[in-house]
């Protein structure tokens, strides 16, 4: 077993400590027992923010290894968006490096990762296929696994990334091309998000019009695309206090948009879109899609029944009875997303009405465990004793640490309820 500690600290994914041991003197390009150097080590395991650690501490991305590589030209072999944007420097890449970079992100975008995977291993094998969150990135990919390497299905995303680092500006129908002929074009995954928030990026009238004019598109897909990126659009630069330059316009746009549109997961991303704005007709319209058969229309709902409050503190009311009264309704709806959503929202938005917290209370038992620890966390800050109950049946969480805030709510409940019982007493 390598006795490295940094080594360690790498295979494990532990970005702090990898950082505290490069600011303690270790070296960033040390290697394994199998003469691995540790930013390869990261590269392999898919954890772009050590490898981005390791090359902030000196680490080379553009040494060239035995096999010919590079560690940079490794993490665009990986498919990885995130990975390759901690490691790139396009400041330090000559034209040649560029170009090296280029032509091997394209040749896995257009033969795609399974013909290069035999291609390299050689092997006649079965692929293997699993789907996985980067949580580093909040994006999603499939990893890929043939012949003892495993690769992410990002390299379209990859090949955007580079082109928009080495000052290239590939058309609109180009990029919408690639969006669409995804395997799995989603805005969820790293390559969609990728291709729409470069022309995001562009905020100009151009992008918006091309993407506007997918409205009527026959293909639901290059819609719900042509959507996606109007909304980006209008909300790409949130660190401003000016108003988005599109805002306005994307408001009526996409009221006109949702009262035409039939195709459901289209018209689930164009609700999406109008919940980033506030405005009266906002509300009715979600009421209307309340019952809608498509669950995708449901999921987008309740965002488009709630209003920021106001104040300061961020937080989210619901405008009218009615809205308040739908959201109920959603916290039963048959769709466990819907559920999810519903617990999210009425945990957080700060409705004190008794028909939220029963409604909470309800859904501690919910076959989802998320939506249990959402509803156990309303509970708590309502200081509803039923958070007590509720919190047995959460269940063990298997990432504790990211959800230690919203699980530990009930143990807080229950101290300031003894604090209160203290301070009568006194």
């Amino acid at each position: 077993m390598d006795g490295n500690p940094l080594v360690a600290a790498v295979l494990s994914g532990d970005e702090c400590h990898v950082r505290n041991l490069l600011e303690d003197g270790a070296d960033p390009e040390s290697a394994d027992e199998r003469g691995t150097s540790v930013l390869c080590l990261a590269v392999t395991g898919f954890k772009s923010l050590v490898a981005g650690q390791l090359k902030y501490a000196g680490a080379d991305a553009l040494r060239r290894l035995d096999d010919g590589s590079t560690p940079l030209l490794r993490a665009v072999d990986s498919g990885s968006v995130g990975l390759v944007l901690s490691l790139l420097d396009a400041s330090l890449l000559d034209g040649a490096a560029r170009a090296e970079l280029l032509a091997r992100a394209r040749e896995w975008h257009e033969r795609g990762p399974v013909a290069v995977l035999r291609e390299r291993t050689g092997s006649p094998g079965p692929v293997e296929t699993v789907r996985v969150r980067d949580g580093e990135w909040f994006t999603e990919y499939h990893e890929i696994r043939l012949g003892g390497t495993t690769v992410r299905d990002g390299h379209t995303g990859v090949l955007t990334l580079l082109e928009k680092h080495f000052g290239l500006r590939p058309g609109f129908d180009e990029l919408a091309a690639r969006a669409c002929a995804l395997d799995h074009p989603d805005g969820e995954y790293a390559s969609w998000w990728e291709i729409t928030s470069t022309l995001a990026e562009r905020q100009d009238e151009r992008t918006w019009e091309a993407a506007a004019a997918l409205r009527a598109h026959p293909d639901p897909l290059y819609r719900r695309f042509g959507a996606d990126v109007v909304g980006f659009l209008g909300t790409w630069d949130q660190e401003s206090d000016d108003p988005a330059p599109f805002g306005r316009r994307n408001l009526e746009f996409f009221l006109d948009w949702a009262a035409e549109e039939e195709h459901p997961e289209v018209l689930a991303e164009v609700l999406a879109c109008l919940s980033d704005h506030e405005d009266p007709r906002i509300e009715p319209l979600g009421l209307s899609r309340l019952a809608h058969p498509d669950p995708r229309v449901r999921r987008a709902v309740p965002k488009l029944l709630e209003r920021r409050a106001p104040g300061d503190r961020g937080e989210w009311a619901h405008a009218t009875p009615e809205g308040l009264d739908a959201m109920l309704v959603l916290a039963r709806d048959p769709d466990s997303a819907v559920r999810g959503l519903v617990a999210h929202d009425l945990a957080t938005g700060g409705d004190t009405a008794p028909a939220v917290g029963d409604a909470l209370a309800g859904l501690v038992g919910d076959e989802e465990q998320t939506t249990r620890i959402w509803a156990v966390f309303g509970l708590a800050v309502r200081d509803d004793p039923r958070c007590v109950d509720g919190a047995a049946r959460v269940g063990p969480v298997a990432e504790y640490a990211a959800w230690s805030w919203i699980l530990d709510a009930p143990d807080r409940y229950e101290q300031r309820r003894r604090d209160r019982a203290a301070a009568e007493a006194g």
